[in-house]
């Protein structure tokens, strides 16, 4: 895989030049609009670039953004990949591994999730601090590279307790209502069953959604601190579940993404 990242990264650096980002930031469901934020210097599409998977999910665009939030450069997915869609866990964790390549010193992850604990409501931000990985594979599986990072990585803190604490004192300034939130990541595209909540909740989960864990796990085997924040969407914990759309989770996450984009600017602005 090495050598495809690297042409990956060679093809990109024909079209971006000198341009060094500082740090990554991986824009999910309904988050996208934190682009507009960014002082854009290049866009490329996901398709125009070497072996780069294209999103199959309709309201993801599909672009790498290179440009300056908040005085920072940064380099930024418009767009996710996911499981769900068939890629495999290599092709899904693919984008971080160019962009640790393309410079990058620390990532920052999107989501949108659902609530298993009833403390954290619709329309609150979550601050990742731990997760629980339910998916059915890892993209560390196979043969290890050295290159990128050891056979038996450690993930007793794959998030940087250091960006929570200054999300955490950022959010609280601002009044937001924020939670430090321990994230389990599922296969999907289907919801979950009143009972898998209930289930989620039991083992020590606090959010549910269908991503973040495998770039996680590759930013950490490649020593990439990470900060991931989560905008609540719909709430799992009820007795009466009731039904939720896509159209729900996406007009929630449009909802609250003003307040995780001033979090993450600030944040940013503070590496």
């Amino acid at each position: 895989m090495y050598h495809l990242i690297a042409e990956s990264v060679t093809a990109i650096r024909r079209k971006i030049g000198d341009f060094s980002p500082e740090f990554g930031i991986i824009l999910g469901t309904g988050l996208g609009k934190l682009v507009n934020e960014i002082e854009i210097d290049y866009q490329l599409t996901y398709g125009n670039i070497p072996y780069f998977p294209t999103s199959t999910v309709e309201f993801h665009h599909g672009k790498l953004i290179f440009g300056t939030l908040n005085g920072r450069k940064v380099v930024a997915m418009q767009g996710r990949l996911h499981y769900y869609e068939g890629y495999s866990m290599q092709e899904i964790t693919f984008p971080v591994r160019v962009m640790k390549m393309l410079g990058i010193k620390k990532l920052f992850v999107s989501n949108a999730s659902g609530s298993l604990n009833p403390s954290i409501l619709r329309g609150d931000i979550g601050i990742i601090e731990d997760h629980i990985n339910l998916l059915p594979d890892n993209p560390l599986r196979g043969v290890n590279d050295e290159d990128f990072g050891p056979r038996f990585p450690d993930m007793s803190q794959p998030y940087s307790s250091a960006m929570i604490q200054q999300a955490l004192d950022i959010a609280h300034r601002l009044k937001y209502r924020v939670h430090k939130a321990v994230y389990v990541s599922a296969p999907g595209p289907n919801l979950e069953t009143k009972a898998e909540y209930r289930y989620m909740r039991i083992i020590g989960g606090d959010i549910v959604g269908m991503s973040t864990v495998p770039e996680v796990i590759v930013a950490n085997h490649m020593s990439l601190p990470v900060f991931a924040i989560s905008i609540v969407t719909d709430e799992g914990f009820h007795a009466d579940l009731k039904p939720v759309s896509l159209d729900d989770i996406v007009t929630v996450a449009m909802e609250a993404e003003p307040k995780m984009t001033k979090i993450l600017k600030e944040l940013i602005a503070l590496q």
